[in-house]
């Protein structure tokens, strides 16, 4: 039996309705190139991922402006949500994905990846019967409101992770999770309602979601290695 190869899945097809900008979120360009290229880009620099899939909308208007990347390949069927485009994604690409062959999804808007960050998750996760993701531990104190905003209580913070991506799992038991219904933010909230563990791998602040219009200067510090 050949060993599992590892395959990078980044669903680009939203919108970025929060950043407010005249392209999609995943368009904006951050030092010179678009956000979704530095994503591509950490992948195709890891020797280690064999196949990269770029899932868009079909009506998108910008990957074309993108330059070719080895060994990378776009795929026009993403949904109106991650959990529709992931999905269609892992669907697409069955024919050429082994069931047992690891897919590392990622989110477009996490500029901030790195070759280290990608190898350090394949080396802790590769050999688990799960699958994992990045993450990191809460640091602040963490605070539940009522309706209103006022604080009622403080949350033990102890345990708490932030999820970040890429989130790796086998093709064929992700699918499954995903198809099994019900609305989950990541994937790996679809392998924990099959009553699985995820393993969870130390991450970096580097690594954070670009969601709002001052989070473009943050991620630029990051790239320049300056923050």
């Amino acid at each position: 039996m050949s060993s599992p190869r590892f395959i990078a899945l980044i669903p680009a097809a939203g919108v970025g309705a929060r950043m407010g900008g005249v392209v999609p979120k995943q368009y904006a360009e951050l030092l010179g190139k678009p956000m979704l290229e530095h994503v591509i880009d950490a992948f195709v620099a890891c020797t280690q991922i064999d196949q990269i899939y770029v899932v868009v909308s079909a009506d998108d208007a910008y990957v074309d402006d993108l330059p070719e990347k080895p060994r990378t390949q776009v795929l026009g069927c993403g949904g109106p949500t991650r959990q529709v485009s992931v999905t269609q994604g892992l669907q697409a690409m069955q024919s050429e994905v082994g069931a047992n062959d690891w897919v590392l999804v990622h989110d477009a808007a996490r500029p901030g990846l790195t070759v280290a960050l990608i190898e350090k998750l394949i080396s802790e996760v590769k050999s688990d019967p799960v699958g994992g993701l990045l993450a990191m531990p809460l640091v602040d104190t963490i605070k539940r409101s009522n309706a209103q905003g006022y604080a009622e209580h403080t949350v033990p913070r102890e345990y708490l992770w932030a999820a970040q991506t890429p989130q790796m799992f086998r093709h064929a038991q992700l699918l499954l999770a995903l198809k099994q219904g019900g609305a989950v933010t990541d994937e790996a909230s679809a392998i924990e309602a099959m009553g699985l563990k995820p393993k969870l791998v130390e991450g970096s602040a580097r690594n954070f979601k670009v969601t709002l219009p001052h989070d473009v200067l943050l991620a630029e510090l990051y790239l320049k290695g300056i923050a």
